[in-house]
């Protein structure tokens, strides 16, 4: 059964106070009101002509983002697109390890606590390498509902909800299922060539 504190968006004046804490760590925040409104903005917000990657996110596929980047409907270049196109094995693996550098690297994170510090858990670390350090333009897209309280509610977040979900989806997806490989916790941005943008949005997304 899962406990309904998962899934409840959070009150907005910890929103608010949960944003002013990340902008102290040195992270831009933005407050959006549902998905449709996060599609746009990201739309606004990756220049033309730039390289665009993704990590394996729910919170992308459901705001629509996968899809318009498939689509073919925007003048970035599609990094994902080159991988999943690319059928030599050796070329493709090149072309991942290019990818860490893209100039901008969208995805999610699994928890935010109210202080300002930010949570992802991953079985590979695929994305990891972008978001700490090698791409200069990251953009998480971040349900209200994945704010808690500390650090310690945040990894009993993944432990208990966060990736029980992901197993089940990765096991339906035909694979094994998923494990806990890897857990990133950002306490704040320290280099001023990058930019990390994090935008809440008052809507349940993603896992």
């Amino acid at each position: 059964m899962i406990d309904a504190v998962w899934v409840e968006l959070a009150d907005q004046a910890v929103v608010k106070r949960t944003g002013d804490s990340l902008e102290g760590r040195g992270f831009h925040v933005e407050f959006l009101n549902n998905k449709d409104e996060a599609l746009e903005r990201l739309k606004t917000l990756i220049p033309s002509g730039v390289e665009v990657m993704t990590g394996s996110s729910t919170t992308l596929k459901e705001i629509g983002f996968v899809d318009f980047l498939s689509s073919g409907k925007h003048l970035w270049n599609n990094l994902k697109e080159k991988i999943v196109a690319e059928n030599d094995p050796k070329k493709q693996a090149e072309l991942r390890k290019k990818s860490i550098t893209s100039d901008y690297f969208l995805g999610s994170v699994h928890a935010v606590t109210q202080s300002g510090q930010v949570i992802v858990v991953s079985a590979t670390g695929s994305q990891l390498s972008s978001y700490v350090y090698a791409s200069n333009n990251v953009i998480w897209v971040v349900g209200t509902q994945k704010i808690v309280p500390n650090i310690e509610e945040g990894l009993r977040r993944i432990r208990e909800y966060v990736f029980p979900l992901e197993d089940q989806r990765m096991k339906q997806a035909g694979y094994k299922g998923s494990t806990i490989a890897k857990i990133l916790i950002f306490e704040k941005e320290t280099l001023p060539s990058r930019k990390i943008t994090l935008i809440f949005v008052n809507e349940k997304l993603g896992f």
